[in-house]
């Protein structure tokens, strides 16, 4: 057994190996995996030594990432480590959610309620410290918006420079003021997120920076923890199905590297399924999986209202692919009409999300009527981003003014009269 955990970055396509972890893709053009010594896990971590970090005031410890500080990266020292005590999200059930998708046993657990307000600040936590521990000064993304959010955060509490590419015109203005208030470098491209994508891959190869979309595989360790916090919460449990919606598919990605480590380190003796969803304007991943094509095909112009998600060349799907594949999952999509309604019902709960995702619970539903998912198996939902991410989607969508959508539940304001009998007539 080594005396020092390993850090080694493998390709999933040639599977060379690299030593160098500033390394985001091999020379084949494959992705990375961090590979993850079991062997040597094995003899450091149990369940007991995770709970007693619960409720820790102690830096690092009080991150629901860093809590799992050697399954994200036990080389980084915590000098290097840039945290904003991110995690620790809450698990939410409601009657309406129940009605809502006929599955009894339903949880969402809100990666909303990170402190840029989505799930991107685990992966960018893991990711900006790695950037510390490599001695990066500039760091750089393509993002529709919560990827820009979250990296200025980060890179400016760091005190490093970022630089964010953004797809002209699709992006909430919610997302863009973040990445504007907290100091990136924002350049508009004309054309979509993968425009903006392509652009910011090889504008970091050809300048220098380093780049945290999840492509970096430092990224995906810090994502891993929504699932290693999930299976803590449930008293190391895991559920029947995870459902997660899918945009770059870093988070499918995730949720199934994450599912077999904690299998082949004895922590969960059972994987969970994971439920992919896409929104149907925006499906290349759902389309792949359904036709059972060898290679993703790109959506040429993706839209959907769910800006999050709105993405029609997945970097990450060969990653997500195998994570379907390793839990039995599925893909699976869902009409902007059902993500509205989805969403409708899980604002009205006193929960609240943006868009992308009430994708999820919009997926469980059809899963759920469509005979995959049972009404007496555990489910949980993730709810990636805060309720005022979008505030345009909600708003528009209670005044009945979203285009080709049907405000089936919302709830306009009254215009009433200023007195006392108006009021009387509107809540007696």
């Amino acid at each position: 057994m080594n005396a020092e955990p390993r850090s080694e970055l493998k390709c999933i396509d040639c599977c060379k190996v690299f030593s160098d972890a500033a390394v985001n893709r091999c020379g084949c053009g494959g992705l990375l995996d961090v590979v993850v010594d079991i062997d040597f896990l094995k003899e450091k971590i149990s369940r007991e030594l995770f709970d007693s970090r619960l409720g820790s005031t102690k830096f690092p410890y009080m991150s629901g990432v860093w809590r799992f500080h050697e399954l994200v990266n036990p080389l980084i020292r915590e000098e290097n480590i840039v945290s904003r005590s991110e995690g620790n999200t809450f698990l939410y059930t409601h009657p309406k959610i129940s009605e809502y998708t006929q599955i009894k046993n339903i949880s969402l657990k809100h990666e909303g309620e990170n402190p840029t307000g989505s799930f991107k600040d685990r992966g960018m936590t893991s990711g900006i410290s790695a950037a510390k521990h490599l001695g990066k000064d500039t760091v750089a993304c393509a993002s529709t918006g919560n990827t820009s959010a979250s990296m200025a955060a980060y890179a400016s509490l760091a005190g490093m420079n970022s630089v964010v590419f953004i797809p002209e015109g699709m992006i909430a203005f919610g997302k863009l003021s973040q990445a504007l208030a907290y100091g990136a470098r924002v350049l508009q491209i004309k054309g979509n997120f993968d425009d903006a994508m392509a652009l910011v891959q090889a504008s970091a190869n050809e300048l220098g920076m380093y780049l945290l979309n999840s492509i970096n595989p430092w990224r995906i360790e810090g994502q891993k923890t929504i699932m290693f916090e999930l299976i803590q919460q449930l008293g190391w449990n895991p559920p029947d199905w995870v459902i997660v919606p899918a945009g770059n598919l870093g988070n499918t990605s995730a949720f199934g590297k994450a599912f077999c480590e904690l299998y082949d380190l004895g922590l969960i003796d059972k994987i969970p399924r994971i439920g992919s969803i896409q929104a149907s304007g925006a499906n290349p991943f759902y389309n792949t999986w359904k036709n059972h094509l060898k290679k993703l095909e790109a959506v040429e112009k993706p839209d959907t209202i769910a800006t999050a998600i709105r993405i029609g060349d997945p970097v990450s799907w060969q990653k997500a692919l195998r994570a379907i594949k390793h839990t039995n999952g599925v893909v699976e999509e869902v009409t902007d009409q059902e993500i509205m309604d989805a969403k409708a019902t899980v604002d009205s709960s006193g929960i609240g999300c943006e868009p992308a995702s009430a994708a999820s619970v919009a997926g469980a539903k059809k899963l759920l009527d469509a005979g995959v998912i049972d009404s007496k198996e555990k489910v949980i939902c993730i709810i990636t981003g805060n309720i005022l991410k979008d505030p345009d989607a909600t708003i528009n969508y209670h005044l009945s003014k979203l285009l080709d959508i049907t405000s089936r539940f919302n709830n306009p304001p009254t215009l009433i009269e200023p007195t006392l009998a108006a009021v009387r007539k509107e809540i007696t």
